[in-house]
């Protein structure tokens, strides 16, 4: 067996489950049910814009904000669907019969890491589905939709990331999630918990998601934010290939 057997392996299990359906119909649900309104409340105001000499269009008056309300989704989708992916494994007692076919602890983390991203790059790709059906209609700033769009998918990719290292770790599904959880909302809030405007609150800044999301939302791609999004998954990915490792020494 291979990674991306792993990958088949655990994808196929993803489509099985119940949580994975409730979470992506939830997810699309909650943002369809935003879009609706916030689309409802530029229409009401459009004419008045026009009047007003204001320029703004439809990506950023409703497209941008209303994706940046998927970080939220994201917070939830990450961690729930990557708790079982070791953590599950370890709990069933079937994690060493995967150590017992041969494979590498890099193919069993990096298998189950793929498929979990897979299916929530999937429900990523419905919601963007949602303001390009409007592309007729509309005129749409294509280069902010795509930059909005590839600072998610990396979004989505750490906090993934952080969930499998999460459950490489812990006993239990559960506390998995509730780790991840934390450690996904202290990356969020953490510039927000720091009231020192000098190197301490520098270093915040810099640990904080969303410092290096936003200007994504806004269509600035820079170096040094995918170079955080980089470091992030490669360190949490180590790390959870690095407990499967030593578990399966000791097995």
């Amino acid at each position: 067996m291979s990674t991306w057997a792993v990958m088949r392996l655990e994808w196929r299990r993803i489509w099985s489950r119940p949580l994975a359906w409730l979470l992506a119909a939830l997810s699309l649900a909650g943002m369809g049910w935003e879009f609706l309104l916030m689309l409802n409340q530029f229409l009401a105001l459009q004419l008045r814009m026009v009047a007003a000499g204001n320029t703004s269009g439809f990506t950023d008056l409703v497209t941008l904000p209303w994706l940046a309300l998927f970080v939220i989704a994201a917070l939830v989708l990450a961690p729930l669907l990557s708790m079982g992916t070791l953590a599950g494994e370890r709990r069933s007692g079937t994690l060493p019969l995967l150590f017992a076919s041969g494979l590498s602890p890099r193919a069993v983390v990096l298998g189950k890491y793929m498929a979990t991203l897979a299916w929530q790059l999937l429900v990523l790709l419905l919601v963007l589905a949602m303001p390009l059906a409007l592309a007729l209609v509309t005129s749409p700033d294509w280069g902010k939709l795509a930059s909005a769009a590839l600072g998610l998918t990396l979004a989505l990719a750490a906090l993934n990331a952080i969930g499998v290292a999460c459950s490489a770790y812990a006993g239990h599904p559960a506390l998995a999630a509730a780790g991840a959880l934390v450690v996904s909302a202290l990356l969020v809030g953490v510039n927000k918990l720091s009231l020192d405007q000098g190197v301490l609150g520098g270093v915040a800044n810099w640990l904080a998601l969303s410092t290096h999301l936003q200007p994504m939302g806004r269509g600035l791609v820079n170096t040094d934010d995918l170079l955080w999004f980089a470091l992030v998954i490669t360190v949490a990915l180590v790390l959870a290939i690095r407990r499967v490792g030593d578990e399966r020494i000791r097995t």
